[in-house]
Parts: C-alpha cells; structure tokens; sequence
C-alpha cells in the first residue's frame, strides 16, 4: 500500500490475491479484433496484479473497455468497468434503475463511462463476469447498503458515480469466489483508502483525537454513513483542525495522472 493511505497505524486493510475465473458473456456488443491493447497502471493495491490483468482481457474482449479510448486502466476503472458490465439484480431492480432518478444514462458511473465499444447502455449488466449463488448476492446487498464514499451520501446499493460502482464490482467478484464477510468489509476498506486517501487521513485524525484506536472502530463503522458519506465526512472533518486540503471531486474517466501532479479522487473517465 502507497505510504499516503497507510493511516497512522490506525486502520490495518488487506490486499486480496485471488484467481481470476471469467464466466461466458452473454453481449452481442464485443471489441473488433484489431483494438488496441489496453495495459493496467497503478493496480494490484486491491487484487492481484495477475487477476487485473485477466479481468482486463475480458473486459476488453466483451468491448466494454475500448484499448484505444482507454489505454491506460487504473485499478478504480477496472472495478468500475466490472461494476457497471456485471450482470446483477442490483442494476436491474435497485435505485440506479428508478426512472424517479433520471435512469442509468444520467449517473455519472453509467453515461460517464466513455470508454466502451458503442454507448456504455448496451454493455450495462448485460455480461455475465461473476456468477452469484442466493445467499452470495444476498452477501453483497447486505454489505453494499453498509458502504459509503466521501463523496457523495448515496451508499454503493446506488451506484450513482464510478467509485459505488468499482465498490460494487469488487464486492462481486470477491463475493464469486467465497470471500468470507469479513475479508469483504476489509477489502472495501482497502479500497475507500486508496481512492480517498486524503479523506482518511482526516478521518484518523480524528479518531485519534477523539482517543479511540485502530481495535475501536470496525470497517463497517468507518465505511457507514457516519464517517464516509459526504455529508458524515464534512462533519468529522469540520472537527479537525489543521488539515491537508483536500482532494477536489470530479466525474470523468482519469485515464493517466502526469507524474509531478498529486493524484486526485474522480468520479469520471
């Protein structure tokens, strides 16, 4: 893990090595056969640098990543690629499909992916990447609804921008392949640090301030609505004085960051 989300020892996350095991897609929409190879940058905090790898080749065999588009992937545009490709009740009948919200096209994590072979429409859970027993996508209901990010107050069961729905593909896959509870709750903590590493700075400063430590505070506490939703998170973070600024928000797809520039959390391609 970069030293930048390595919190003052007060929140231990764990990288995921896991194999990579592609079902059969079901879309008619695929890449050509001469697209431009896409490569992985900045991935493996989360899964294996090998299992990324793999997704990324089904990914873009499926078109659901255009190579050309797209030839730089970090870790959070693959998990947002997964999320948004993998077909699940959740996209089908959860609040992203309520047409009160505008529909799908209108979310930042679905129209804003620019990326694919053809309108990201046609590739929204229409591949079959990691296939679900009942009590695993009960799993990940149960824990998708305990999850939020800093930067907005819907929790990943609304996968409104791409970091609920990178949080959403995660907790698929690691739900398709027996991730225990726990492990999960870990993972995604792993996963809020490296995409908001500046929030969870803030975050530890204020635990410590508050005298609790690391054994205090459970994953499911400091990924709920209290610490990492936007509106939890500007309230601990009004309580800490002197801290860093902090990251701007955006909704684009961030294919590469120049290497004298400080990485900033996006909810965009």
């Amino acid at each position: 893990m970069p030293g930048a989300i390595i919190i003052a020892g007060t929140f231990i996350a764990v990288t995921i090595l896991l194999k990579w095991a592609p079902a059969k897609e079901q879309s008619s929409i695929q890449a050509p056969i001469n697209q431009v190879s896409a490569t992985i940058i900045d991935g493996g905090h989360i899964l294996s640098l090998k299992t990324e790898q793999a997704m990324l080749a089904e990914l873009q065999k499926d078109g659901v990543i255009d190579g050309s588009k797209l030839p730089q992937v970090t870790e959070l545009n693959l998990l947002w690629a997964f999320g948004l490709a993998n077909e699940n009740p959740i996209l089908e009948n959860g609040p992203i499909a309520d047409l009160r919200y505008g529909g799908p096209m209108n979310m930042a994590s679905v129209g804003g992916w620019t990326v694919s072979v053809g309108s990201p429409s046609n590739h929204m859970d229409k591949h079959v990447l990691a296939t679900l027993t009942p009590d695993q996508q009960s799993l990940v209901e149960k824990i998708s609804k305990g999850i939020y990010r800093p930067c907005c107050d819907n929790s990943t069961y609304f996968p409104d921008c791409n970091h609920g729905m990178a949080m959403l593909g995660l907790l698929e896959y690691l739900a398709s392949q027996g991730v225990t509870e726990g492990e999960m709750w870990n993972a995604a903590l792993t996963a809020n640090m490296t995409w908001f590493p500046d929030a969870y700075q803030t975050i530890a400063e204020y635990t410590k301030q508050q005298g609790m430590s690391a054994k205090d505070i459970s994953p499911q506490t400091i990924l709920g609505q209290d610490y990492s939703s936007a509106s939890g998170f500007a309230k601990i973070s009004s309580q800490v004085p002197q801290q860093q600024k902090q990251s701007s928000q955006s909704c684009g797809v961030n294919a590469s960051t120049p290497a004298d520039v400080p990485k900033q959390p996006s909810c965009g391609v």
